[in-house]
């Protein structure tokens, strides 16, 4: 689907990815510039990071600022990934708690979630590669969820968020066109990262 040209990876499947967790990214080989299909870590460590044992490692990215955070900036204009994923999570404020809902395609295609990644070389030489999702406000239909969501970016748009062709990437950090999602409501065994299965997927009643 993506067009990537290396060995897949070795992972099974994860229908709960948590932040520190590796997962599937897609991102343009510094070196060759082909698509590659890597395993990087959920929480951005920066290259320049001096003291990694207790650096901060944001998972989101905020569009608005994402271009002029020094946190950010670099990975930005040089390092920018797609993460797949067949849905994600999110969860609403009601009175009796917190209510989880899955967000996907609905025609169960994936989604290819903004992103940016980056490489800090480690004490022993090897290379410690993360990531984290930029998000954007959400559009109409989700805000009654939650005020963000992750930017998607539609397959027209890849070469450009790749940096394969001239385009402006911050334009297509943007809410999901309406129509463009569907949401329903899970079970709370998702809340808990260890709990991992296509069941956390399954509609309950709302």
């Amino acid at each position: 689907m993506f067009g990537t040209v290396n060995p897949l990876p070795n992972l099974p499947p994860n229908w709960n990815v948590a932040p520190t967790q590796d997962t599937l990214v897609v991102r343009r080989h510094p070196r060759t510039g082909e698509r590659h299909l890597d395993l990087l870590r959920w929480g951005l460590l920066p290259y320049w990071t001096k003291e990694p044992g207790k650096a901060r490692r944001p998972i989101n990215a905020r569009a608005e600022s994402v271009a002029t955070s020094g946190m950010f900036r670099e990975a930005f204009a040089q390092r920018r990934c797609l993460v797949p994923a067949d849905a994600f999570y999110e969860w609403k404020p009601e009175s009796q708690g917190k209510r989880p809902y899955a967000i996907a395609h609905p025609d169960g295609t994936p989604l290819a979630l903004a992103g940016l990644w980056e490489g800090f070389r480690q004490q022993d030489g090897s290379v410690l590669r993360s990531f984290a999702i930029i998000t954007t406000n959400a559009n109409a239909e989700l805000a009654r969820l939650h005020d963000r969501m992750p930017a998607i970016i539609a397959e027209a748009d890849w070469p450009v968020w790749l940096g394969e062709v001239q385009g402006e990437p911050k334009d297509l950090l943007r809410p999901a066109p309406k129509g463009a999602l569907r949401a329903w409501p899970i079970g709370n065994q998702v809340s808990n990262p260890s709990q991992n299965g296509p069941d956390l997927l399954t509609p309950i009643e709302s």
